[in-house]
């Protein structure tokens, strides 16, 4: 199984591509860009018409959005062991940790990353932002009480969404006003033991 991903520095198109190291699974890059203003390729708006990454690809198949892709690629590579079978009792804090991730961190990252998209003019802009960085202190003491003296998210099995939640952490920059990862030692830990993966150390390195 080879796939090709459409793929940005700083997006949560790398945690996809980390999925795919610990898979093994072949895949193709495709280097893009989430700037407006620069032309992106046709497929990938074809799939995608918001424009963002990752975009997957597979076969005759294609679909986008980080965590649905996290979900497909970990039940499709059982052997690979990142996620909970679907009939265990870890595999509902799987699903609602990684919907969390999703629909909450990243809509409080986007509220200062993209606050035009929530403002009704540019001077409201500052008023999103700043209720964007109350949200992150909100959404991620959330997810450092849900870890509490837990391994992994999870408990004593690794999984995607620890992967998932590295990726989110690399968002957090303190010179915006978001709140410091230190402020959330359990998160910090988790984080600190996924970046030590050969397959992190691949996708980021020094971006960190």
């Amino acid at each position: 199984m080879s796939y090709k991903l459409y793929y940005a520095d700083g997006t949560a198109s790398m945690g996809v591509r980390v999925l795919l190291e610990e898979i093994g699974a072949p895949y193709e890059l495709i280097k893009t860009s989430i700037n407006r203003q620069e032309p992106r390729p046709a497929e990938q708006l074809k799939i995608n018409p918001n424009g963002w990454v990752p975009v997957l690809i597979w076969d005759d198949n294609a679909m986008y959005e980080c965590a649905a892709i996290t979900i497909y690629l970990c039940d499709r590579h059982t052997e690979a062991n990142l996620a909970p079978a679907i009939d265990t009792k870890e595999r509902s804090l799987f699903l609602q940790t990684l919907v969390y991730f999703s629909s909450s961190v990243q809509t409080a990252f986007q509220l200062d990353y993209h606050a035009h998209r929530f403002a009704d003019t540019p001077a409201d802009e500052p008023s999103a932002q700043r209720r964007g960085h109350r949200r992150l202190q909100e959404t991620w003491q959330v997810i450092d009480d849900q870890i509490g003296d837990k391994q992994w998210i999870l408990g004593d099995q690794f999984s995607a969404a620890d992967i998932y939640l590295f990726m989110l952490t690399t968002w957090l920059e303190t010179s915006r006003g978001h709140p410091g990862i230190h402020e959330f030692p359990n998160v910090q830990r988790v984080a600190d033991a996924v970046m030590l993966r050969s397959s992190v150390q691949l996708v980021y390195g020094n971006k960190n």
